[in-house]
């Protein structure tokens, strides 16, 4: 298995990216605050089948802070601008999860004949979006007095562990990355924007409709919540898409059950099939 780490500017932007393995392509994009070795469980599993490329948003992982606020659409677009970079123009599989599902989802609606496969993970629903937790402006002066006060480097990489029990990534890789401001203010500009970003993947769906043959999985964890098990199965009904649920497995699903999601990526559900 090759592991190839890379630089790709988009937009000014330095990106981190990892691409390792061969075959049809297929893009893994995580969580909010998540990182490109929050996939490390999933890698071994893809890699002998496809090539697979993950990937630090601004401000996320390695790679540089945003020069703009997140939209459905730009992020749609960064991971065209990704696989043109790297000379992989498609189709591709595409793998979000959590508030990254919005983004695969978008690349799908505006990128049809560069999707071979759309999995959402656990993915993140908003039937009425709204603000996020803090405005803005809010979250850019918050981010400022944090960072000033030194908090991402005296609490940055146990707040990581603290989100992420039993945490299967090298603790040398989770201090490099979680002690910096950088990260701190990604997250926070991305909770801020995330009300935004739903609102605009519901404009999406209206004006740009899936490809009817497109293979759709929605891979969720419902942990014991039956409301959280019925707004992904709405979920998975609003876009035709087949259903299975990751049982027994917390939200990072790629952590705790990868086999699961190896499994959707390499056997997306023929046309038309749909989970119960």
């Amino acid at each position: 298995m090759t592991d190839r780490p890379l630089l790709v500017r988009i937009d000014g932007v330095a990106h981190h990216v990892v691409v390792e393995g061969s075959g049809p392509v297929c893009v893994l994009s995580a969580g909010l605050a998540m990182c490109w070795f929050d996939w490390d469980p999933v890698v071994p599993l893809l890699a002998p089948h496809r090539t697979v490329v993950r990937f630090d948003r601004p401000g996320h992982g390695l790679s540089q802070s945003a020069a703009a606020s997140p939209t459905a659409a730009g992020e749609a677009h960064r991971i065209a601008a990704l696989l043109d970079a790297l000379g992989l123009p498609g189709p591709a599989t595409v793998v979000g999860h959590s508030i990254a599902g919005f983004h695969a989802e978008a690349f799908a609606r505006l990128h049809p004949d560069r999707t071979a496969a759309l999995v959402l993970l656990d993915a993140s629903v908003e039937e009425h979006p709204r603000a996020g937790a803090f405005p803005a402006a809010v979250s850019r002066v918050l981010g400022e007095v944090l960072c000033a006060a030194g908090l991402p480097a005296a609490l940055g990489p146990a707040a990581r562990r603290a989100a992420v029990p039993h945490d299967p990534a090298p603790a040398d890789l989770v201090r490099r990355v979680y002690r910096t401001s950088r990260v701190l203010r990604g997250v926070l500009l991305e909770n801020a924007h995330y009300g935004a970003v739903a609102a605009g993947l519901l404009a999406l769906r209206t004006a740009h409709p899936l490809p009817p043959d497109l293979p759709v999985t929605v891979l969720a964890a419902p942990g014991g919540s039956a409301r959280w098990e019925r707004r992904q199965r709405e979920l998975a009904r609003r876009l035709g898409a087949r259903y299975e649920a990751a049982v027994p497995s917390g939200h990072l699903v790629m952590k705790d059950r990868p086999e699961a999601v190896a499994r959707v990526v390499l056997s997306p559900p023929r046309s038309g099939q749909e989970g119960a």
